[in-house]
């Protein structure tokens, strides 16, 4: 019995070590990421990127999102009412990190409609996310489907086809993907707020977060 018992207590040990490693190891790799993040060349500035919301907004959040991604879908209504509640204080950079199989189609024709205007960018965006399931069977992707489903946006679906060969397009792409690896992100959606990465990734976290960035900035 008393070997059992000093047998179990050193594997509760072992496991405590494993957790406090882990947890160290995190840490370590979270404050990396944000050194990275927040350094004057830091991958999160750039120019010419997806933006919704003012220019003069002193809280950003940056969202690395694949279109096929089933979680970047469900968090959308939650960065939306972040968005919607802070108003011109808040801004959304969007950065693409086409994971799945036939993302990044999907991608080039988000990157054509906002050649039309912000508006049908974001209208074409709330149309891709909510037909996803349409579209991005992962056993099974469509990506050519989304044409005929974002057909009611006001899209000019001719001119759209068109400039989705646009090569700025796809040097956009590349450049996300490069600043996919420097950041060492491997998961969608992954944000940052001002600079800093989401400390708990749920809504409530990214509200929160958020919540302080604005106080810092605003005094609120």
């Amino acid at each position: 019995m008393k070997k059992l018992t000093l047998f179990a207590a050193a594997i509760l040990a072992m496991i405590a070590v494993f957790l406090f490693a882990t947890k160290s190891y995190k840490d370590q790799k979270t404050e990396t990421v944000q050194q990275i993040a927040l350094a004057a060349d830091s991958p999160l500035k750039r120019s010419n990127v997806p933006t919704i919301g003012t220019i003069m907004a002193k809280v950003e959040i940056v969202e690395f999102f694949d279109p096929a991604c089933e979680g970047c879908r469900a968090f959308h209504p939650y960065v939306k009412s972040v968005l919607n509640k802070y108003g011109p204080q808040v801004r959304l950079v969007l950065r693409y990190a086409a994971f799945h199989t036939g993302s990044d189609k999907v991608v080039m024709l988000l990157e054509a409609a906002r050649m039309q205007g912000t508006d049908i960018y974001v209208k074409v965006l709330e149309k891709v996310l909510e037909t996803q399931p349409q579209w991005a069977d992962h056993s099974k992707p469509s990506p050519d489907k989304v044409w005929q489903l974002v057909k009611d946006t006001g899209l000019d679906i001719e001119r759209a086809r068109k400039d989705a060969d646009d090569p700025s397009i796809k040097a956009r792409l590349k450049q996300d993907a490069e600043d996919i690896v420097k950041l060492g992100i491997q998961k969608t959606p992954t944000f940052f707020v001002n600079g800093k990465p989401l400390r708990e990734f749920s809504p409530n976290g990214l509200a929160a977060q958020v919540t302080e960035e604005i106080r810092a900035n605003y005094g609120q």
